[in-house]
C-alpha cells in the first residue's frame, strides 16, 4: 500500500524538476550486431542517422529536435532507407505508442525482480483519468521509452529516450520536463505488453533511439 501511494503521489504532484540537468543514463551499446525482421541490421553501422542527433551551436535545430509521435519522427528519412530497412519504421511487435496530457493517470511502480533490473510498469489506471478514457493501457505493460526534454544555453529539445532501465526517479523527471514552456501539450510513451512482446528485440529496436556518449543528453550541463 505504501510503495502504491508514493506512485500515485509521484505521478500527480507537481515536482521541483530541474529539466536543465536531466541525463539520460548510460548505457553499454551493444557488441553484436542486431537482427531485426530475420536479418542482420545494424542501426549504427548500416542505417545512417547522420543529422539526427546534434550539438553545441546546432542543438535543437535538426527535424528530430522535437519528438510529437514515431510516424512523424521518421518522416525526414529518404523512402530508399525504409524500402532497404523496413523493420526501422514500424513498432516492433507488442509495442505501442501513446501521447496523453498531464495528468497522465497512470500509477507506475519500479520493477523489483532483481537488484540490477530497473524499469516501471503500469500497476493501476485512475478512473475517469486521460489513460483510462483514451487509450488501451492495461496493468502490467512497461515503459520502454518516454520522452524528454533536455536544456542546452537558450536552445532546448524534446526526444523520445529508451526508458526501460529508468528508475522511478528518472521517470518521474522525463514526465515532468514535458512542460508547456517547451511547447509540449503531452507526454509521448512506447509502452510494452509482455504477453505479445520479445523484449530482447524491442531493446535491440530502441538502440536507435539511444543518444551518443558524446551528445548533451548524456552529460551534465
Amino acid at each position: 500500500m505504501a510503495q502504491s501511494m508514493k506512485a500515485m503521489f509521484l505521478v500527480f504532484a507537481t515536482l521541483l524538476v530541474t529539466t536543465k540537468g536531466f541525463v539520460v543514463p548510460s548505457v553499454q551499446p551493444s557488441m553484436t550486431r542486431q537482427v531485426l525482421g530475420g536479418r542482420d541490421v545494424s542501426c549504427r553501422a548500416s542505417f545512417s542517422t547522420s543529422g539526427m542527433w546534434t550539438s553545441g551551436l546546432n542543438f535543437g535545430k535538426s527535424s528530430f529536435s522535437f519528438y510529437k509521435g514515431f510516424e512523424n519522427f521518421m518522416s525526414p528519412f529518404a523512402p530508399a532507407d525504409k524500402e532497404e530497412f523496413p523493420e526501422l519504421f514500424t513498432l516492433p511487435k507488442g509495442v505501442y505508442e501513446v501521447s496523453l496530457s498531464k495528468p497522465l493517470g497512470i500509477v507506475f511502480e519500479e520493477i523489483s525482480e532483481s537488484a540490477t533490473r530497473k524499469g516501471v510498469v503500469v500497476t493501476d489506471l485512475v478512473e475517469d483519468g486521460n489513460a483510462a478514457r483514451v487509450t488501451n493501457i492495461q496493468k502490467g505493460d512497461v515503459l520502454v521509452g518516454m520522452t524528454a526534454v533536455k536544456i542546452v544555453g537558450a536552445k532546448w529539445e524534446r526526444r523520445m529516450i529508451p526508458a526501460r532501465k529508468f528508475d522511478f526517479d528518472t521517470v518521474v523527471g522525463a514526465i515532468m520536463s514535458n512542460d508547456a514552456k517547451w511547447g509540449c501539450q503531452n507526454v509521448v510513451m512506447m509502452l510494452e505488453r509482455p504477453s505479445e512482446a520479445d523484449s530482447t528485440k524491442t531493446d535491440e529496436w530502441l538502440e536507435f533511439f539511444e543518444p551518443p556518449f558524446d551528445n548533451p543528453w548524456k552529460q551534465q550541463q
